[in-house]
């Protein structure tokens, strides 16, 4: 565990809420707690465990009724520790800061593509002090197609990219980082 640096709090709950609070998003951390950190991914979408900082996570007010009326994993398919290694991919920390940069984004006919915006290193900015929780040795892993054949796709390039569907959503797209002693799962829905 990490003694709780209120400076680096403030930093992650402000980074977090320009980045991620506008569009439908899931974002929340969890301990590492198995040598197996698909088996920690799958305790934070489950929900059965809570930030191990106690900092700020975004799940949008129609998950918590899915959780209630659905499956404890809503808006997450019942998984396996096997199919979440097999539906992610390996990418650098340069393309998932790119990609949660661009989890800003609506999935279709986006008006102001974080490639364009006169913002983009304010932006890009926000998803380093996100993934710089998790350390310089941290892994990343994303749900999309795009990092099927590369582990540096330019995810700010074209539009969003999901890949096998985590969700009942029509598209998702996920991004996993994983450190030594925390799990983070940031997700984006194109709800339908």
């Amino acid at each position: 565990m990490h003694p709780d640096d209120s400076t680096a709090g403030t930093a992650w709950d402000a980074a977090l809420e320009r980045l991620l609070d506008d569009v439908y998003t899931f974002a929340m951390t969890g301990p590492r707690r198995h040598d197996d950190w698909g088996r920690d991914v799958l305790a934070v979408m489950d929900r059965t465990v809570t930030d191990p900082r106690g900092w700020r996570t975004l799940e949008w007010q129609i998950d918590k009724e899915g959780r209630e009326n659905v499956r404890p994993s809503y808006p997450f398919l019942p998984l396996t520790v096997e199919e979440v290694h097999a539906w992610t991919y390996p990418v650098t920390a340069p393309a998932a800061a790119e990609l949660l940069a661009s989890m800003t984004q609506e999935w279709f006919f986006e008006v102001r593509p974080v490639r364009a915006r006169a913002d983009r290193d304010d932006v890009l900015a926000d998803a380093w002090t996100l993934l710089g929780r998790f350390g310089a040795d941290a892994v990343f892993r994303t749900s999309s197609d795009l990092a099927r054949t590369s582990s540096s796709p330019d995810f700010l390039a074209g539009e969003l990219a999901g890949g096998r569907a985590f969700t009942d959503h029509l598209m998702d797209l996920g991004l996993i980082a994983v450190s030594a002693d925390e799990v983070g799962v940031f997700w984006s829905f194109n709800a339908n």
